[in-house]
C-alpha cells in the first residue's frame, strides 16, 4: 500500500493553496448561443480590482495565498482552504498567528479529500467511509487542533453540496446521506472545539434546501458568488451585476433567518464589467438585510469553467504584472 505523504501549507500568506485541477474539455465558444464578444467593451486598465470597502457596509475577508491583502487593516477575516488528508496541521498555527496579528476571525473550510487527484476516492467510496466513521479521526485531529488556536474560528464543511457539476466528490449526495455526514463532522468539531462557530455552506443553487441539516446545525450561512464577463455572455445573454449574482442564493436562504456570507467572491473582466462589482460588493443593500460578510477569493480557479472557458483568475492584483 502507497504511504501518503504530508503536504506543508502554503506560507505565502500564511493560507492554503489549492490543487489546480486539470481543464476539463468544453465545445467551441461558436457552437453556443450568447452576445458576441465586444473588445471594446472588455477593455482592462484597472489595475487593482479589489472591492471597495465602505464604512457602514458589509465587513469583508479574503482567501490570499499571495498576500495581497496583508497590509490591509479593514479584513476581517482570513480564509483558508484545507483538505482532510495528506496535510501538516501544525501549520494552522502560523495561521493563527497571522491571523491574530491583525485582528481577523479564521474561515477555515474542510474539504474532505485528498488534494491529490490519484488518492482522491470515487464520490460513492467517500459516502460510504464517511458514514462509516472511517474518517472521524481526520476531522477529530483538525477540531482537537483548532481548539488549541486563539483566533475566533468559523469552518465550514463540504462546501456548495447541492452542486452537479461534478466538480467535488461530496456533491450530489442524496440529501439525507449529505446531512448525516455533514452533522457528523459539526458534532465532531462541537465536542473538541466547543465555541467554534459552523457554516453550512451551499453554492446557492436551487435544490439546496434539500440539504440543510436544521436549525441547531447552521450558524452561518455561507454562498458562493463568482462573476464571469465572458460565462455572463454566453449563459445569460447579459452581463450579471454582483446583486444579480447573488440574488438567487440568497433569496432560498434568507427564510432560514440566518447570518448570510458571501464565503467565496470573484469577479473577471473588462472595466466596465468589473467596476459595478467592485463598487457594490461590501455595500449594504436593502434587498439584502441578512448579509454579514463576503470572503474575496483571491487565486485563480481551480476548475475549468463551461464554455470551454478555462480557470478564471479571480486575483485582485493581476499576476502577469506581478
Amino acid at each position: 500500500m502507497k504511504k501518503l505523504m504530508k503536504k506543508n501549507l502554503s506560507t505565502a500568506a500564511i493560507a492554503l493553496l489549492l490543487l489546480c485541477a486539470a481543464d476539463m474539455p468544453g465545445r467551441s465558444e461558436m457552437q453556443y448561443a450568447g452576445i458576441a464578444p465586444n473588445p471594446a467593451a472588455s477593455v482592462k486598465t484597472i489595475i487593482d480590482k479589489r472591492p471597495e470597502l465602505h464604512a457602514d457596509g458589509i465587513k469583508f475577508g479574503a482567501y490570499d495565498p499571495h498576500g495581497d491583502f496583508g497590509a490591509q487593516s479593514n479584513v476581517s477575516t482570513e480564509a483558508l482552504f484545507l483538505p482532510w488528508e495528506d496535510v501538516d496541521l501544525e501549520t494552522l498555527r502560523v495561521a493563527d498567528a497571522y491571523a491574530q496579528a491583525r485582528g481577523r476571525n479564521l474561515l477555515i473550510t474542510v474539504e474532505p479529500w485528498s488534494w491529490d487527484v490519484d488518492w482522491r476516492l470515487t464520490s460513492a467510496e467517500l459516502r460510504r467511509k464517511v458514514l462509516r466513521g472511517d474518517y472521524d479521526v481526520n476531522m477529530r485531529a483538525i477540531a482537537q487542533m483548532i481548539s488549541q488556536l486563539k483566533s475566533p474560528v468559523i469552518v465550514r464543511w463540504g462546501q456548495e453540496m447541492e452542486d452537479k457539476s461534478g466538480r467535488f466528490s461530496w456533491s450530489g449526495w442524496n440529501p439525507r446521506d449529505y446531512i448525516a455526514a455533514y452533522k457528523r463532522m459539526m458534532d465532531i468539531v462541537r465536542q473538541e472545539a466547543p465555541g467554534t462557530q459552523i457554516m453550512w455552506s451551499p453554492k446557492g443553487e436551487p435544490g439546496l434546501q434539500d440539504y440543510y441539516p436544521g436549525d441547531d446545525y447552521v450558524d452561518l450561512v455561507g454562498l458562493s458568488v463568482f462573476g464571469l464577463e465572458r460565462y455572463d455572455e454566453l449563459a445569460y445573454d447579459k452581463h450579471r451585476t454582483f446583486s444579480e449574482a447573488l440574488k438567487q442564493g440568497y433569496d432560498l436562504v434568507a427564510g432560514y433567518g440566518k447570518p448570510i456570507w458571501v464565503a467565496e467572491l470573484g469577479y473577471q473582466g473588462g472595466d466596465a464589467y468589473v467596476r459595478p462589482w467592485i463598487e457594490t460588493a461590501t455595500l449594504k443593500q436593502s434587498a439584502f438585510p441578512n448579509l454579514q460578510e463576503v470572503v474575496y477569493f483571491n487565486d485563480r480557479d481551480v476548475h475549468a469553467w463551461p464554455y470551454n472557458l478555462g480557470r478564471p483568475d479571480w486575483r485582485v492584483i493581476d499576476s502577469v504584472s506581478n
